[in-house]
């Protein structure tokens, strides 16, 4: 009997223990939490280059940027990275702001103007025609009665010719000279054969023959008057005049 009941108390304990077990809830498994996104910063440079300029010449903007979703340049909305032509008039800041999830950014850049360097100042005086005419245009010189040009005189109105060529507007009269020695009739006649002497050398080197205009003085107009070699050789001359 007491086997019996041993063995009925053992089964009830068991079918309680097994009642328990089914009613308790099962325990539901962790939860993981999945971290937010990293947001990085934004960075943003700006330069010029050159950063000094002269009115008229041109500077080149560089900009780059990281993580912006928007950017201006001086209020104007552009490339995240890029570059640009500025040629500002005067000296200018300029303005770069990039936005984006992790926040703002701004850089700046300088384009100095400076003003045009100005040319020296010529103090040197402008020479007058006149002054031009007498510079390149000068006196060929004869020997002694003789209307042959001398390979000096040739050279010098070869120049002469260059320059009158240069000004349309010269008029030049061609005055023929010799000195003291022989009869006014005989030197009036030597003065104007070398007058046509520089005349025709002119002409050939291209002066218009109607720019042109010869006149005799023979021995009336000296530059010197002592009767030596010297003074003699200084009135056998052609000289040149400028008419206006």
């Amino acid at each position: 009997m007491n086997r019996k009941r041993s063995l009925v108390v053992i089964v009830g304990t068991l079918a309680l223990l097994m009642a328990v077990s089914g009613c308790k809830k099962p325990t539901p498994p962790p939860v993981v939490k999945t971290p937010p996104p990293e947001v990085k910063p934004v960075t943003a440079t700006l330069s010029a280059n050159p950063g000094s300029i002269e009115r008229g010449q041109q500077a080149t903007l560089t900009w780059s940027t990281e993580n912006a979703t928007d950017v201006t340049l001086q209020g104007q909305k552009v490339d995240p990275s890029g570059s640009q032509s500025v040629s500002p008039t005067q000296s200018t800041d300029y303005h770069l702001v990039a936005q984006g999830p992790g926040g703002a950014k701004e850089a700046t850049a300088r384009v100095t103007v400076a003003a045009a360097a100005q040319p020296p100042a010529n103090n040197t005086p402008t020479p007058t025609e006149e002054e031009l005419f007498n510079q390149n245009v000068q006196d060929v010189f004869f020997d002694y009665d003789s209307a042959q040009l001398r390979s000096d005189a040739q050279q010098q109105l070869q120049h002469a010719a260059q320059v009158i060529n240069q000004h349309p507007n010269w008029r030049i009269q061609i005055e023929g000279n010799c000195d003291e020695r022989g009869s006014t009739e005989y030197n009036l006649t030597l003065g104007e054969e070398r007058a046509n002497a520089a005349k025709q050398a002119l002409a050939q080197a291209g002066v218009s023959a109607d720019r042109l205009k010869t006149i005799s003085y023979g021995k009336e107009k000296p530059v010197c008057t002592q009767s030596t070699e010297d003074c003699w050789q200084r009135n056998r001359r052609d000289h040149f005049t400028l008419q206006h």
